[in-house]
């Protein structure tokens, strides 16, 4: 049942959620390249705001240069302003804003620079002439890790730039851990200017936007963590309701096996509870094949029975023929010879006296033998509060019926054979256990020291709380072959009847329909009469 129920509901849940973390995967995946797309775009129009910044700030150095005195002057060669020319370039960068700013004359010497250290530069090349002197303005702001920041916006996003002999990154940390996992790239070839001992060279870079995707990696091991609680929740749940149901299941079947393991042909009187599942179904159905073996077996031991007895009969009227036979021919031919010639019988009869003594000592034979059918019964003192004991706690192990038993202390042995007062007991006993109908009720046996016509005596008493009988039915149920249940073969209480009456005893009964009933045994204490 587990298995079936991990097939129906587990691989579903582990589809769904595959299925599910890979469309996630999928989707956030695009939304992030999607994102770093628009970041470049955004990159790009930035960095042409800023080369048209930069040709503006050129374009107004450009102009203030043309009408600068002291800048015609110098380039004309004036000594004095030579200095003013050095430093025109550091000057102007302080006013325009600008981190590298150099004038080369017509044969690309650089006459004014500033700073005069190597740096990286997003510039513009504006040309200019003043007289008959062609001159450059070769300015830019400086591209370093503030400048990339500035460029990223938000901080989930990282800007690196790779150019000829080194990079940079606005964020160094998330360069590494992007590197180290996965990310959404996106880049943009960005020329710059470099600005190193004095010369000023173009390099081509390219600027890579990368945004980590460790947020939709945390995501997903959320995902997985919800889904393996979920799996761990759903499967323990089946194993709990999977170990409730085999309950369900196992257990009455457990107790079926049980009844049925008890069933013989000697045994039919277990009842099978039913119910509206499959389980009860099928008790239902032994049920109903218990009814008809009972039925059946009451049958067989019906045939059985009047079998034996007409054989038995059969036999025992063949053997007394047999005997009988020579004696009725003897008799024919005395009463003959007595009529026709009465002076000879005496004669007649001395020579058939041998066959009158060997019939007649068949016929004692005969008798012998059947007398040893009934075995003679071997009297002694006997404890009937121990066989009341005995025999009680061996009907307790019948689950539906309680057997109490009230023996009187001190009680009298009565004489008798035990044998025949255990058949006594268990047959007492066992109707009463029957008479219960395999519902729950209780049997008592009780035992009393009472005085009978001035004569100590043991009273036995079996009572239970079965269906009971009529006025009718208590009348005859001593008669042999008389039976009120279903299966009987009416000679139990008969024998009872009559083994009772072996030790001179009395029997009683009282019952009441719906009531139940009380068998009463009175038996002679200390010995037993003749």
């Amino acid at each position: 049942m587990l298995a079936a129920f991990a097939a129906v509901v587990l691989i579903p849940i582990a589809l769904l959620a595959v299925g599910i973390r890979q469309d996630i995967a999928r989707r956030l995946s695009n939304e992030y390249q999607v994102r770093v797309n628009s970041v470049v775009e955004v990159i790009g129009e930035d960095l042409e705001l800023e080369r048209e910044g930069i040709a503006e700030r050129l374009a107004s150095l450009e102009a203030a240069l043309l009408d600068d005195q002291r800048f015609r002057l110098a380039v004309a060669g004036l000594q004095t302003e030579q200095a003013y020319l050095r430093n025109y370039a550091a000057n102007a960068m302080r006013l325009t804003g600008l981190s590298m700013l150099h004038i080369q004359d017509g044969e690309g010497r650089i006459i004014s620079a500033g700073p005069d250290r190597e740096m990286l530069a997003l510039g513009r090349r504006e040309p200019f002439t003043v007289g008959d002197q062609t001159f450059t303005l070769v300015g830019g702001i400086a591209v370093d890790e503030r400048f990339l920041a500035r460029l990223a916006r938000d901080r989930a996003i990282e800007v690196s730039l790779q150019y000829p002999g080194g990079g940079l990154s606005s964020s160094p940390a998330k360069a590494e851990d992007a590197n180290a996992g996965d990310a959404a790239v996106g880049e943009l070839a960005l020329p710059l200017m470099r600005s190193r001992g004095g010369v000023v060279e173009d390099v081509q870079a390219r600027l890579r936007v990368t945004q980590s995707m460790a947020p939709l990696r945390t995501l997903l091991r959320s995902a997985d963590s919800w889904f393996l609680a979920a799996a761990a929740g759903t499967g323990l749940t089946a194993l709990v309701l999977a170990v409730w149901m085999s309950s369900r299941i196992s257990r009455p079947l457990a107790e079926l096996a049980e009844k049925t393991a008890v069933l013989d042909l000697d045994r039919l009187d277990v009842h099978f509870d039913e119910g509206p599942d499959e389980v009860g179904r099928l008790s239902r159905l032994l049920g109903e094949l218990t009814a008809r073996l009972r039925t059946s077996t009451a049958r067989v031991r019906e045939a059985e029975r009047r079998a034996t007895v007409g054989d038995l009969a059969r036999q025992v009227n063949h053997d007394i023929k047999n005997g009988l036979i020579p004696l009725r021919n003897v008799i024919r031919h005395l009463s003959e010879v007595q009529r026709d010639d009465p002076a000879s019988l005496p004669a007649v009869y001395a020579e058939r006296r041998s066959t009158i003594d060997s019939s007649v000592a068949y016929l004692e034979t005969l008798a012998t033998s059947y007398a040893r059918l009934s075995p003679p019964v071997t009297r002694r003192p006997c404890d009937l509060n121990a066989l009341v004991a005995d025999v009680a706690g061996a009907a307790q192990a019948r689950e539906h019926v309680d057997v109490e038993t009230d023996l009187a202390a001190g009680l009298p042995t009565v004489m008798g054979d035990p044998v025949a007062f255990r058949r006594i007991l268990e047959n007492l006993v066992a109707n009463a256990v029957d008479s219960l109908e395999s519902r729950p009720g209780r049997v008592s046996l009780s035992t009393a020291a009472i005085r009978r016509d001035g004569e100590p005596a043991v009273r036995l008493t079996v009572a239970d709380t079965g269906r009971g009988m009529t006025k009718e039915e208590a009348g005859r149920i001593f008669d042999d072959f008389y039976t009120t249940k279903e299966g009987g073969s009416g000679l139990g209480l008969s024998i009872v009847r009559r083994l009772v009456m072996d030790v001179q005893g009395t029997i009683a009964v009282e019952s009441t329909p719906g009531a139940g009933t009380r068998i009463i045994i009175e038996i002679p204490a200390g010995r037993a009469r003749t």
